[in-house]
């Protein structure tokens, strides 16, 4: 006794000799080539470019600091700048992989930016920081308040 409730699917072939063909469900990363997604749209990417703005940030604000603090936290992010580590998903080099920026061409950036600060405070200029466009579309520069400023609240 043959079970009639199941449709036949016999190799996907019809009664009528051709093959059955259903459309499949398309999504849209299958669709899109992968360079038009943008990377504010996956969280992962957000949270890697959110570490390097931090530590770019804290790279220029310390860059010329006098206290032990400061010195502490720049010689921190220059070292996460330099290192070659591969293990730690957030390191500097896994970070620029995934976000596709070039590992020498930031180091090398940073390292003439660290440089030309320098000489400028030996000048006695004022230190200049990049201002960054967060994630957010927001538009802020990273520095610190000058000391002896009080708050305007």
């Amino acid at each position: 006794m043959e079970n009639r409730a199941e449709p036949e699917r016999s190799a996907g072939l019809r009664h009528g000799g051709g093959v059955d063909l259903e459309p499949d469900a398309v999504l849209p990363s299958q669709f899109y080539p992968r360079i038009l997604i943008d990377a504010s749209l996956q969280p992962e990417k957000r949270l890697m470019l959110a570490v390097l703005e931090d530590a770019v940030g804290t790279f220029q604000k310390y860059a010329c600091s006098r206290e032990r603090f400061g010195q502490k936290l720049f010689d921190d992010a220059e070292t996460w700048f330099e290192e070659d580590d591969h293990e730690w998903p957030y390191s500097f080099l896994n970070i620029c992989n995934a976000l596709s920026l070039e590992i020498e061409y930031m180091r090398a950036g940073l390292r003439r930016w660290k440089d030309r600060q320098r000489a400028r405070q030996l000048q006695g200029g004022n230190i200049v920081r990049f201002p960054f466009r967060r994630v957010n579309g927001s538009r802020h520069a990273i520095t610190g308040r000058a000391v002896g400023l009080r708050s305007s609240a």
